[in-house]
């Protein structure tokens, strides 16, 4: 079995190792969405990894609800991304942007219009925004009229990205965003094309990927699916019905790679007792299989590939707080914990001030 640290072709990326970064939301870019300066700083120093995929960044402003995140929709924000995407380049680094769309995971306050969704449906609890946590509101349906705007939509983001400098996309479809809860049976109530069958309610993750694809190239366009347990709110009956076919139409479209965000029982950011299915989604989807979800350690790691169930592991939380992660878990050094406090908040503190193993020697 390969190591963790061997290389590997994710599609037409080629990945020095095996240790991605888990897309991040940090909330590091202005209420324009616009990518500020010390964003390059804190990508280059991750530039070790075999592959970074870049936090969620919206598609549309209707898209994007979190305070200080960025997108990818205006000609301002591509230009701001690309000092970015060179910074990753020139410290010898790989980077593909998160596409995003966050479904009724947002506030009118902060998008300007009511949200949309799969159908008529609201998240319990509240949404952060400018004006500090408010309840979620009631999503609209999107008709069937807009969904030709949406896929138009993703494909501009992906052709922005690329001008942006980014080496592909990765199609957020989880964590109970509007694809997702277009997927799962307890958010979308749909009885047009594209609710009701497990059939119907993949076909806009298909249809975006497709788009997506067209534009990037299947080799550099990936997808990101949580299949097992609820995720904000977002759940479904029979997750095995839905996200084994989704996982064999990705492989049918070809693309370079796709993430599964898997907790389990014991979860530190999300625990589920539903079984996780990337055994099963192995099963159909041919190309490299990347799990994400609690892994901290090389062995945990090491222990996924040995097993034949993942190709390669993104890690999140432990990335956020050890910019140079591979060498620390090449050599299994201690690893600097993250400070909850800062992950959302602007500003260098708990973003590009956590030490490598060089400055804490130096120290």
């Amino acid at each position: 079995m390969p190591s963790l640290f061997d290389a590997i072709d994710l599609g037409a990326i080629h990945a020095p190792n095996r240790i991605l970064m888990a897309p991040l939301t940090r909330g590091r870019a202005d209420k324009a969405a616009v990518p500020t300066p010390i964003m390059a700083e804190y990508y280059a120093q991750r530039a070790g990894a075999g592959l970074i995929i870049s936090e969620a960044t919206g598609i549309s402003r209707q898209g994007l609800g979190w305070p200080f995140a960025p997108g990818l929709w205006s000609d301002e924000q591509v230009e701001a991304w690309r000092p970015v995407t060179k910074a990753v380049h020139d410290a010898g680094g790989r980077i593909v942007a998160q596409l995003w769309h966050m479904g009724r995971q947002v506030h009118s306050s902060v998008i300007g219009e009511q949200p949309v969704s799969a159908s008529a449906t609201a998240t319990a609890g509240q949404a952060h925004t400018y004006d500090g946590k408010q309840d979620f509101e009631t999503a609209r349906p999107l008709t069937l009229d807009e969904i030709p705007v949406l896929l138009d939509t993703y494909a501009r983001a992906t052709a922005n990205a690329l001008a942006a400098g980014f080496d592909g996309v990765q199609v957020h479809a989880a964590n109970g965003y509007l694809i997702d809860q277009f997927l799962r049976d307890n958010a979308n109530f749909r009885d047009d094309r594209y609710g009701g069958t497990p059939e119907n309610r993949i076909r806009l993750l298909r249809e975006v990927v497709e788009r997506v694809a067209g534009v990037a190239g299947a080799d550099r366009t990936s997808v990101r699916l949580s299949p097992n347990g609820d995720s904000q709110g977002v759940d479904d009956s029979n997750p095995a019905a839905v996200f084994i076919p989704a996982a064999q139409a990705l492989a049918e479209i070809g693309i370079g790679f796709l993430e599964l965000r898997e907790p389990g029982p014991d979860g530190t950011f999300g625990k589920t007792d539903v079984p996780k299915l990337s055994p099963q989604i192995r099963d159909v989807f041919t190309g490299p299989l990347v799990l994400n979800s609690d892994y901290e350690t090389a062995a945990q790691a090491q222990a996924a590939i040995d097993a034949g169930t993942a190709d390669a592991i993104s890690f999140g939380r432990t990335f956020l707080a050890n910019p140079d992660l591979p060498e620390r878990l090449a050599k299994d050094a201690p690893l600097n914990q993250s400070n909850i406090k800062t992950w959302y908040s602007q500003g260098p503190e708990g973003y590009t001030d956590y030490p490598t193993l060089d400055e804490a020697k130096a120290a």
